[in-house]
């Protein structure tokens, strides 16, 4: 399987630092809709059959502390707006080839409940983005 051509995707700015992703509202949106799809899989998968559900801004607003993105956002936040910087990671770091699809999925199944299953992806897109500075 091919690897997919990240400069396809001209809509995707260039970011200077890691808050940039993590505010941009734009990016968000479309990470809303990429979050509910890949739990939507991972659930399917656990389930045996096709599921569709969306994920609570709380899940990934606690996801997020939990994987130690909370200290490159502003000083106040919402929980809204840490559900959003959530959402805005996960899209960049597969738009930019830091984790493939098929792997979000494996995490999100393989995990306990799905506050630890985003955590946990979150530090795995964490770490590849901090070694590869992909922003």
């Amino acid at each position: 399987m091919k690897k997919r051509d990240a400069e396809r995707f001209s809509f995707v700015k260039v970011y200077v630092n890691l808050a940039e992703i993590l505010t941009d509202h734009k990016l968000a949106a479309l990470g809303d809709a990429f979050i509910n799809f890949i739990y939507s899989l991972a659930l399917s998968d656990k389930k045996g059959q096709p599921s569709g559900a969306k994920v609570k801004g709380s899940v990934l607003a606690e996801a997020l502390r939990r994987a130690g993105f909370r200290e490159y956002m502003p000083q106040r936040v919402t929980r809204h707006m840490l559900a959003d910087a959530a959402e805005a990671i996960i899209v960049y770091a597969w738009i930019k080839n830091c984790i493939e699809l098929e792997e979000c999925v494996k995490i999100l199944r393989e995990a306990e409940n799905s506050i630890e299953g985003f955590s946990q992806l979150l530090m795995k897109i964490k770490e590849r983005i901090m070694l590869v500075r992909a922003f």
